[in-house]
């Protein structure tokens, strides 16, 4: 059941016409994938991830390919990266579960409005997903304004 709440499509992220990267979020992480140019071997990428910042490249290349604050902390022990079919999936384990993130990088690529709150209607439904296991919320609808499935009585219980 709780794949049916699982993110369907992924958000893109683009400097002027090309795509830097994709990404989406769950009520515990958020998931950036970048498409690696296919002539640089894979073990020559690096990804470092700080608890507000992350940075991707090449390494001997003194540009980087990412080098920007996140919109929000990580917890760094939890947060990876893999290499896999030409993708690098950064995952960035939220340190606020359940915080709507409206893009990963802090002021740029943000999500309109209407999106911003689709998301959150989709998390506030994984958390009842997660308190409530034996139900299936795959086909709820809010109606009106969603609440922030971060603070809703009395927050998202760790696990």
């Amino acid at each position: 059941m709780a794949d049916k709440l699982a993110p369907d499509k992924r958000h893109c992220f683009f400097h002027g016409e090309q795509k830097v990267f994709e990404w989406d979020q769950t009520l515990e992480e958020v998931n950036i994938y970048i498409t690696l140019p296919p002539a640089v071997p894979s073990k020559l990428f690096f990804c470092n991830i700080q608890s507000t910042h992350v940075q991707v490249g090449i390494k001997g290349n003194s540009t980087l390919y990412l080098d920007h604050d996140l919109a929000s902390p990580v917890k760094t022990d939890s947060s990876f990266w893999t290499l896999e079919d030409e993708i690098m999936h950064i995952t960035l384990q939220k340190r606020d579960k359940g915080q709507t993130w409206p893009s990963p990088i802090l002021g740029q690529g943000q999500l309109d409005p209407y999106t911003v709150d689709l998301e959150q209607k989709r998390l506030m439904l994984q958390r009842f997903q997660e308190e409530n296991p034996g139900f299936d919320f795959s086909q709820a609808q809010f109606s009106g304004s969603c609440p922030d499935p971060k603070t809703f009585m009395g927050g998202v219980r760790s696990t």
